[in-house]
């Protein structure tokens, strides 16, 4: 219960971003996985609804990095959570394509979401 609530917060604090509070980019961990940073708190974030095939991960990564550079801030829509780490689609902050469409569009992803 107290989980719940607490990533309710968090997903409320990381989904309503102002120019002084919005998250950014801290790390590329993967093709799918951020680290993404708010203050003094630092979340794991994974790019919701899609999935990337082993041979095109360094490909997607190189995107990723071009798209979000170090410190880049970005906007947050939650889709969920898995095992602690928060499912969100990741927009950078003007713009309003979100990276996991970015990524399918390139054809270095697949959508793995009934609704994406």
């Amino acid at each position: 219960m107290i989980y719940t609530f607490w990533l309710f917060l968090l997903v409320f604090l990381l989904g309503v971003p102002s120019p002084t509070n919005a998250a950014e980019i801290l790390q590329i961990q993967s093709s799918t996985l951020l680290q993404i940073g708010d203050h003094n708190r630092t979340y794991t974030v994974q790019l919701a609804c899609i999935s990337v095939d082993s041979s095109d991960d360094q490909s997607a990564r190189n995107l990723l990095r071009a798209e979000l550079p170090r410190r880049k801030k970005v906007n947050l829509r939650p889709e969920g959570s898995e095992e602690g780490v928060l499912l969100a689609r990741v927009m950078p902050l003007g713009s309003e394509k979100d990276l996991s469409k970015r990524l399918v569009e390139a054809g270095l992803a697949k959508w793995s979401c009934d609704y994406a």
